[in-house]
């Protein structure tokens, strides 16, 4: 679109924010509503184009479906003067890689903020089943206050549409921050973005990308075969955990890393408020997303194991010992025994059992008694013998 106009007889185009290889960005007044938007329109001659054309129809219905406070909102979408756009909103400040380039290098608790709203956003587009695709600071708005919204779902995909098997011979996404797989030709995944969401924080906190070359090729055989050089490298006053999170997230294998990107930012988050629980310097944790509490109809994933699983000592059990429950023994003299009948301690530890003499003296009585009938009984058997 060569001159500022009137799109849809609705929006007034007033100034050009980014342009693209595909489509230009404009600031624009919606005159019906009155407030100000974000026009993204599709060049002219992709505009003719069947297959790009279907392609920004799907961007918009993708992002049209997401309501997120970390994802741009989708306000309309059409065709004018030969020129397919999407209406957004309209948020002032820059994007992440200009960011980048001005700083060159984020604080730790500055660059976990930023992180941690990207999360929140990938991570519902996750949950809503929608793979980005094309992860990177290009993407990512941020406004003066430290608000970052992650937009452009140009070549977003619905994880029901992704086959395990399908190859591709077209390699879509940026190539310093996409995924192995992706440099492979593979299917993305939600592991995909992740991938992507640990290259831009690599980047905010070493100064620089794991893997730099001018050939698309070579950054995409160094993705897939080579290992990024430790961050601390670069940026000594990193801490090793977090250095542990990012290394683990540039994983080759999808399963290495964590799934989605609302592991990632409940990670990040826990490791934020343990580092930084007592001072925030920008005082944004307020307004980072509460990745625990927006999880709507979602079952809890446990986290892959890495490439080789660090064993775990397992304890030997070992059973404990009889609480032995001291006894108070009386040791009586001999002549109470006698009279008692309180049971003798042999040295064997067994009891002698005490004589009763009120038995013995009932059975000897039954015993005289018996042997005293006999000549009784001889005497009665005399007298009446015939």
């Amino acid at each position: 679109m060569s001159t500022l106009g009137i799109l849809n007889d609705r929006y007034q185009l007033e100034q050009t924010l980014g342009t693209g290889g595909m489509a230009i960005v404009y600031k624009a007044k919606d005159l019906m509503l009155e407030r100000y938007v974000a026009v993204k329109a599709l060049r002219e001659d992709f505009s003719q184009d069947a297959a790009f054309r279907e392609r920004f129809r799907q961007e918009a219905k993708a992002a049209a479906n997401l309501s997120h406070p970390n994802i741009v909102t989708v306000h309309d979408f059409g065709l004018d003067q030969k020129h397919l756009f999407i209406v957004m909103e309209y948020m002032p400040g820059t994007d992440l890689k200009t960011l980048i380039k001005q700083k060159e290098r984020f604080s730790v608790t500055e660059a976990l903020e930023l992180m941690i709203q990207a999360c929140g956003g990938v991570g519902y587009a996750h949950r809503a089943g929608l793979v980005h695709c094309d992860i990177k600071p290009h993407n990512m708005l941020v406004t003066p206050e430290s608000r970052l919204k992650v937009t452009d779902f140009g070549i977003a995909r619905a994880l029901s549409t992704i086959s395990p098997d399908e190859r591709s011979e077209v390699v879509w996404g940026s190539p310093h921050y996409f995924s192995p797989e992706q440099a492979s030709g593979m299917p993305p995944s939600p592991a995909s973005d992740v991938y992507s969401l640990g290259v831009i924080l690599y980047e905010m906190l070493a100064g620089r990308l794991p893997f730099i070359a001018s050939d698309s090729a070579e950054l995409a055989r160094m993705h897939r075969e080579d290992i990024p050089v430790a961050p601390r490298f670069y940026n000594t006053s990193m801490p090793a955990k977090l250095e542990e999170i990012i290394l683990k997230v540039l994983s080759k294998e999808p399963s290495a890393r964590y799934r989605t990107a609302d592991q990632l930012g409940r990670l990040l988050m826990g490791f934020y408020e343990t580092e930084h629980s007592d001072s925030f310097p920008n005082g944004n944790l307020q307004q980072l997303p509460k990745l625990e509490q927006a999880r709507p109809n979602t079952v809890r994933v446990e986290e892959p194991p890495a490439h080789t699983p660090t064993p775990v000592p397992v304890k030997e059990f070992t059973p404990p010992e009889p609480v032995r429950t001291p006894q108070r023994v009386v040791v009586p003299s001999q002549t109470s025994q006698t009279q008692t009948g309180i049971a003798e301690r042999v040295p064997d530890g067994s009891a002698k059992s005490p004589i009763d003499w009120k038995t013995w003296s009932l059975g000897l009585l039954a015993a005289t008694l018996l042997l005293g009938l006999i000549p009784f009984w001889f005497y009665v058997y005399l007298l009446l013998k015939p």
